[in-house]
């Protein structure tokens, strides 16, 4: 009885896995991380969870290696004056106002404080695509990862604090504090959140705008761990 009693519990927790897996993220007993990265951040419920800040179309990318440029101001008035211009936004995430822009690795922001220059991202430039900006906050001590999924073009982070763990069937990347990275489209991918302090990043995917920002698999799963922190 007990080998069957196993068996119904094991069943019970993988299907729990892939209907959450469906939104995008693995729910581990007794954790919860809202939002799916599709609830807009004015929407959410929960200081916990991955929201949508913005999304820009980019129907043409500026010629050469493309970057993703992060900058700070002290408020979003000083921020707007100096976007107005093509693949640039203001975001407020995170408990501060940003301007985002992706163009070639000169650009610079008139003002504001330069924060991370991100890239060159792997694109083709052939394609139309969407930068989809969001924010990713995941407590610590809890394990939280998200579904193995991939995506239709590049994801880029800059982690404000804490640490994140990516891995792919060919690498393990781990970001802290400060740091920024990116990862190409296309293989499989799992994030998971390290160590003892809160996850909070900057996320930003730039997929081919005439497919889905991201697909959920079950062809690949992890076989190295992350580390512990």
């Amino acid at each position: 009885m007990k080998g069957l009693a196993d068996f119904i519990a094991a069943a019970v927790g993988a299907a729990a896995l892939v209907v959450s897996a469906n939104r995008g993220f693995a729910q581990l007993p007794g954790t919860k991380v809202p939002g799916g990265c599709d609830v807009p951040v004015a929407q959410r419920t929960s200081d916990t969870g991955c929201y949508l800040t913005a999304t820009m179309p980019l129907p043409k990318l500026p010629s050469g290696p493309l970057y993703w440029h992060v900058y700070s101001y002290p408020s979003r008035a000083v921020a707007e004056a100096v976007s107005q211009r093509p693949g640039s936004i203001v975001v407020e995430s995170l408990g501060t106002i940003w301007l985002f822009a992706i163009g070639d690795a000169a650009w610079q922001a008139s003002t504001g404080q330069r924060v991370a220059r991100i890239g060159p991202l792997p694109v083709l430039a052939a394609k139309q695509y969407t930068a989809r900006f969001m924010e990713a906050v995941f407590p610590p001590g809890q394990g939280l990862q998200t579904a193995v999924h991939h995506h239709a073009g590049p994801e880029a982070w800059y982690v404000v604090s804490g640490a994140q763990c990516l891995r792919t069937p060919e690498s393990m990347t781990v970001l802290r504090k400060g740091e920024s990275g990116f990862v190409a489209g296309g293989p499989p991918m799992m994030l998971t959140g390290l160590g003892p302090d809160t996850r909070r990043a900057l996320v930003l995917v730039l997929h081919d705008s005439a497919k889905p920002w991201m697909t959920v698999t079950t062809e690949w799963r992890p076989t190295v761990s992350c580390p512990e922190k």
